[in-house]
């Protein structure tokens, strides 16, 4: 949890007061390897910050799945437009590695803004980091190349690419993976 308080010190003070009642919202939730933190049809309850691990964010097709994300640790995650409209969410989250996270509900995260005078400033910096993320990706896949995505995705965490099978860096990076496979040879 001191983790998610150093996150948010970075750019904003947080009073004891106010992180007392933030933090006594959170809930420390476990998921193993391949276990779905929200399936498509599930309502998305939380906002949640990965202590530990890798999430991937996929779409049910008729035929397999379509990975559109990747949200790793230190790192806030959810199916967040369903989160803000309390809809049933039209993708997945699954773990890729055991992960952990400190989720606050819908619910208690309208009271924190309503009760504190950082909550609004928190909810706001959650929300940039997420619509940030969501418009790199978009930008990814007008500018660049499979082989740049590729290469993009592991620049920051590049030991990350033993943790993340092919198949799902494949579709994530809108190929197959037999055209994976030639852009890893070409790069090595």
């Amino acid at each position: 949890m001191d983790e998610i308080k150093k996150h948010f010190e970075k750019q904003v003070s947080i009073s004891d007061r106010d992180w007392q009642l933030f933090s006594s919202k959170l809930v420390r939730r476990e998921f193993l390897k391949k276990d779905f933190i929200i399936k498509a049809g599930e309502k998305e309850n939380y906002l949640s910050y990965i202590e530990k691990g890798i999430v991937r964010f996929s779409i049910p097709t008729a035929l397999d799945e379509l990975t559109f994300g990747f949200a790793f640790a230190e790192n806030f995650v959810s199916a967040y437009d369903f989160f803000l409209t309390q809809k049933p969410s039209n993708y997945n989250l699954q773990t890729i590695t055991d992960t952990i996270l400190w989720s606050i509900s819908f619910e208690d995260l309208q009271h924190i803004y309503a009760e504190t005078t950082v909550g609004n400033t928190i909810g706001r910096l959650a929300s940039e980091s997420l619509f940030l993320k969501k418009s790199k990706r978009e930008l990814s896949l007008l500018t660049e190349s499979a082989g740049e995505r590729y290469l993009n995705l592991f620049t920051e965490q590049p030991h990350l690419l033993k943790l993340i099978p092919l198949k799902y860096i494949a579709s994530y990076i809108g190929i197959t993976p037999q055209a994976l496979s030639r852009i890893r040879k070409r790069i090595s």
